[in-house]
Order: structure tokens, then C-alpha cells, then sequence
């Protein structure tokens, strides 16, 4: 199996140098060097692994981490001349797997990029099928059918309400800020359209819920977004 690995940075030279090394451990690479390339290779392409700048122009490092993890679940590793702790720290809770400073070395960098892989690969060894449902308590969610089952009774569900669900419910006990969701399920920029989110979860706690006006499993975090309660 080819492992391809996607590498963003607009310095040309550390692109170029990080993708020569990259290419002679017998990985393919897909050079960018701004964040809407990155975000283009990202969806149009198949990838073991994002090496990922977080001074990208266009789009942000940041940005993208966020993006990217809401699509998938590959390694990405951080390369920054950031050295303040909150950024590491900021960039650690969007998800990235490694964070290395800028100067670094060809030897540090490969290393960290085959322990990832080889976490990555493994786990895709175990897990060589994705699964088909998720099943939180009572409730089960079927991917295949876009279906709901409670206690074994079928909830027909929209498709938005179905994505919103799934989000949810794939990550239990994970606050969603309102923003997040929006641009998950609506690929948009989310100004202040809370009232879209706000329908769409009223509905599906009149579906879900045994009494809506107290909700047990799609709960309001007041201020930030919503979760669901494990």
C-alpha cells in the first residue's frame, strides 16, 4: 500500500527539504504552500498523514487543523516557529497528534513521522472496517441507513438532523461551540445564525427526548454550544 502524506508550508526551501526526506523513506508527498491549497489536496486526496504549518497564508494552520479534524481522523503533525506554550496548547486541543519547533532536525522529524504511521497504520489493521453504527445507551445509530432506534423503536430522521446526531453522538461528553457545528453540518462560516442550529435541535429533542422542555441527551451548554450527554 502507498502511504501518501500531504505537506503544507509556504517556505519553499523547508517544504522542499522536509519533502526530499520525506521521499527517500518511500513515502509519496503532496507539496502545497498557501491554506486553500491545503484544504483542496486535503478533500480531493486520499492521506496517511498532514504535516501542517500553522503560518500558512489565505488559511491558517489553525484553521485547517480544524477543518481537517472534523473530516478525518488521519495524524497531522504541527511544524511552527510559534514557541509560546499557548499556541502548542491551543494546537494540541484542535487535535493535532505532534507539535515540533521550528528549527528542527531532518532526523527528529522523520522519526516522529513513522511513530505516527505506524500508530495510524496499526489502528486501521485492527479497525480495517469502519463501523456502521453507533450505539450510545438506548439509542443506536445506523450509517448505512440513516436510520435512529430507541429501545429498538425506529426515529426517522432528516438528513441534517441526522448529521447533527451523528456529530454529537460520535464524540459523547464533547461540547460543540455553536460555530462548530454550523460549519460541520452547514459548510459555511457561521456568523450569528443561531436560530438554524436552535430549530433543528428542537426537533430533534421532540424526537429523542422523553420530555423536550428537560432534556436528558442533547443537552444546552448556556453560552458555548451543545453535547451529548454520556
Amino acid at each position: 500500500m502507498d502511504i501518501k502524506i500531504l505537506h503544507a508550508e509556504d517556505d519553499r526551501e523547508i517544504n522542499n527539504l522536509v519533502s526530499k526526506y520525506i521521499r527517500k523513506e518511500g513515502y509519496l508527498i503532496d507539496q502545497v504552500y498557501n491554506g486553500e491549497e491545503a484544504e483542496r489536496f486535503f478533500k480531493q486526496n486520499s492521506y496517511s498523514l498532514v504535516i501542517l504549518d500553522l503560518m500558512l497564508p489565505q488559511i491558517d494552520g489553525f484553521e485547517l487543523l480544524r477543518r481537517f479534524r472534523m473530516e478525518k481522523n488521519i495524524p497531522i503533525i504541527v511544524l511552527s516557529a510559534k514557541n509560546e506554550d499557548v499556541d502548542k496548547i491551543l494546537t494540541l486541543g484542535l487535535g493535532a497528534d505532534d507539535y515540533i519547533m521550528k528549527p528542527f532536525s531532518m532526523g527528529e522529524l522523520i522519526a516522529r513521522v513513522k511513530a505516527q504511521l505506524r500508530r495510524y497504520l496499526y489502528l486501521n489493521d485492527i479497525h480495517d472496517q469502519q463501523p456502521t453504527k453507533i450505539t450510545k445507551g438506548i439509542f443506536e445509530l445506523d450509517l448505512i441507513t440513516y436510520t435512529l432506534k430507541k429501545e429498538n423503536k425506529t426515529i426517522n430522521l432528516t438528513k441534517t438532523e441526522f448529521e447533527l446526531l451523528k456529530l454529537l453522538m460520535r464524540n459523547p461528553g464533547k461540547v460543540f461551540p455553536k460555530s462548530q457545528i454550523y460549519h460541520s453540518i452547514w459548510q459555511e462560516n457561521y456568523v450569528t445564525d443561531e436560530n438554524t442550529i436552535m430549530v433543528h435541535i428542537s426537533k430533534l429533542r421532540t424526537k429523542i427526548e422523553d420530555d423536550p422542555a428537560k432534556p436528558k441527551y442533547l443537552q444546552t451548554i448556556w453560552g458555548i454550544g451543545y453535547k451529548w450527554n454520556s
